[in-house]
């Protein structure tokens, strides 16, 4: 009788899957910056690069230096608290100078002492040697600022010496576009009529005359 044959016992293999079937680990990648933290980066750039127009904004709104800067800080602090109700591709110094003006009507004019000047004592300070034609017209565009009424003198500095639009000004100062555009004439016949330009036309666009 013929023993059927059998196969030599044999250690068991493991069983290997199908390459199909291999699961791909992940590639090492370098590690990519937070998109908060590159917004984060950002808003605080904007900060920076808006500053010397608050600066520019709140001497004129006050008069006052040391005021001025305070009322700059207030603005970057109140802005870095309150970062998210910024949207991300809107302008920037738009909503900042908004703030600026939220926080002086609401804060700084509070405090804020009035500037008498009887005397021309204020005056005085802004004014330069006459060897520099440019600073004293500058100084004496400060000084008629000063004494025009402060809604027309924001509008008129947004416009005349921003840059915005009567729509992007209006937005700012939280009023109608037609009011903007009525302050700003008033503003500029005034200021021409301080700065003795009555005849030979009126304040332009950029601040002085036109």
């Amino acid at each position: 009788m013929v023993q059927p044959h059998l196969p030599s016992s044999s250690p068991l293999r493991p069983l290997h899957p199908p390459t199909a079937f291999k699961v791909a680990l992940p590639v090492p990648t370098k590690p990519v910056r937070n998109a908060v933290g590159e917004w984060e980066d950002e808003f605080r750039a904007g900060l920076l690069s808006a500053t010397p127009h608050l600066r520019a904004f709140a001497m004129s709104l006050i008069g006052q230096r040391e005021a001025a800067d305070d009322l700059v800080q207030d603005t970057l602090v109140r802005a870095l608290q309150n970062r998210d109700r910024f949207e991300p591709g809107t302008n920037l110094q738009a909503w900042l100078f908004t703030l600026l003006r939220n926080v002086f009507y609401s804060d700084h004019r509070k405090r804020r002492r009035e500037v008498e000047d009887v005397d021309g004592l204020y005056a005085a300070k802004l004014s330069t040697p006459p060897e520099q034609p440019g600073s004293v017209a500058f100084a004496a565009l400060q000084v008629a600022l000063a004494k025009i009424p402060e809604e027309q003198r924001e509008a008129v500095l947004l416009v005349g010496a921003e840059g915005y639009s009567y729509e992007e000004a209006a937005e700012i100062c939280a009023t109608k576009v037609g009011t903007i555009k009525s302050r700003v004439n008033r503003a500029r016949r005034r200021l021409a009529e301080l700065l003795g330009h009555e005849g030979d036309g009126d304040v332009g666009q950029d601040g002085i005359t036109g």
